[in-house]
């Protein structure tokens, strides 16, 4: 890939993450809040029916109470690799390791998920991002984020397609074959790691080749 940059070749990051719900010893405190908005839903005379079960299942697409099971990445036309460890604050330390000479990070919904996500789990666990540039998360540009979903719709609002559609119009094919996001808790409960690790990959493939496309090479 000819991609140069301030005389040297660019350095892009294709990354995607597979998140969880919040680990048990959390579930305390987050039925307190739980009971505290159904309580405050109630005062107001409204009813609240969301139950403890489908708000810790929504948890898992937050980064304030959520964690991270991998972490998938390929630098420019290298191997993906999968930082996959019980231990979240080593996971994340080896990441930012990986992504300290990245000039681009390029993903799909990149900017209000994944790398959101991981700068949110990230000050929770005290690891400190190590990137050689200020990673801005301003919009309507493509540096240093090229967020593959927002420059398909050109920042025209949020676009409704998926990564999944967009690999079949661009004659890609889907990464989506055996599983999607929605099923990767319930994969990781019968223990099928690497299914969702091999996922996990396969989106970073088809993001790789999406902005190849996108940007013609």
């Amino acid at each position: 890939m000819n991609n140069y940059y301030n005389n040297g070749p660019r350095k892009i990051m294709f990354l995607d993450i597979e998140t969880l719900p919040a680990p048990e010893h959390t579930h305390e405190m987050l039925r307190e809040i739980h009971e505290f908005r159904k309580r405050k839903k109630r005062n107001n005379g409204e009813k609240y029916s969301v139950s403890f079960e489908q708000f810790l299942s929504g948890t898992g697409l937050d980064g304030t109470f959520g964690r991270i099971f991998c972490i998938s990445y390929a630098i420019n036309d290298d191997m993906v690799h999968c930082l996959c460890d019980e231990d979240e604050k080593k996971m994340l330390e080896n990441f930012w390791e990986a992504a300290a000479e990245a000039d681009l990070f390029v993903g799909f919904n990149v900017m209000d998920f994944d790398l959101k996500y991981l700068i949110q789990r990230s000050i929770i666990n005290g690891v400190k991002p190590r990137t050689k540039m200020r990673l801005s998360f301003a919009r309507y540009r493509s540096e240093p984020i090229f967020d593959i979903m927002h420059e398909w719709n050109q920042w025209g609002g949020r676009s409704n397609v998926s990564l999944d559609s967009l690999a079949r119009a661009l004659g890609i094919g889907s990464s989506k074959k055996l599983m999607d996001g929605s099923e990767v808790y319930a994969y990781y409960k019968k223990g099928k790691l690497k299914e969702i690790r091999d996922y996990c990959n396969a989106d970073v493939e088809a993001t790789r080749k999406i902005y190849r496309k996108m940007n013609f090479e």
